[in-house]
């Protein structure tokens, strides 16, 4: 992958833990450093300051990154930027992003993504922000193997909630902070049946952890 002229060699992708994994396929295809934080904007401020990311991301479509220079354009995300980049990619390949993404999912599988709420009370939702990964027992989800139980990002932040990961897809739970509801997220490389499937059990696991005890 070229670089910009000004960016850090080793600058990173950021995404957020509920963002789609077909950016971790990317990433990992380009060989360059895959960086996975908590939800919301605010965990790439300081890499976008000091040039250690050159991208990052949140599953809202929110974005940012840096200028050709490597300083960085903005360190909240931007929509202004995201559409300059839209028509830029166009008009240097001669494709737009929708027909680009198209070509990523003939490579990589083509991923259903959906967000759901569930109802939860205050104590329920307080449970579920302080999860444990020992709290969660179950072994499989939608036919799967579970891979990966989380509620910290690698790099140290709190998920506020639990993700759990199979080979060809995963869940994450987050408590709503206005609604008497959580959040469940999830995104299958299977089929949207799958995604059904991944987001329904994910929920009655979920409610069976929080109103327990």
């Amino acid at each position: 992958m070229a670089l910009a002229t000004g960016w850090n060699e080793g600058a990173g992708i950021g995404k957020t833990m509920v963002s789609s994994s077909m950016i971790n396929k990317v990433a990992q295809s380009l060989g360059q450093n895959l960086v996975e934080v908590p939800v919301g904007f605010k965990w790439f401020v300081d890499g976008l300051s000091n040039g250690s990311l050159g991208f990052g991301g949140e599953e809202s479509a929110g974005a940012s990154f840096l200028r050709l220079d490597g300083r960085a354009w903005s360190t909240d995300k931007d929509g202004l930027i995201m559409c300059l980049l839209a028509a830029e990619m166009e008009a240097a390949n001669g494709l737009s992003p929708s027909e680009r993404y198209a070509e990523l999912t003939t490579r990589f599988g083509e991923p259903s993504y959906k967000r759901i709420d569930a109802a939860a009370s205050l104590e329920q939702k307080s449970r579920l922000s302080k999860l444990s990964v020992q709290d969660v027992a179950a072994t499989s989800l939608a036919g799967e193997a579970i891979q990966l139980i989380e509620t910290h990002a690698v790099t140290g932040g709190a998920l506020g909630g639990v993700k759990v990961s199979t080979k060809s897809a995963w869940f994450a739970a987050r408590p709503s902070g206005t609604e008497d509801v959580y959040k469940i997220y999830g995104e299958s490389f299977i089929s949207e049946q799958h995604l059904d499937e991944v987001l329904a059990e994910a929920q009655s696991l979920v409610d069976g952890v929080i109103s327990s005890g």
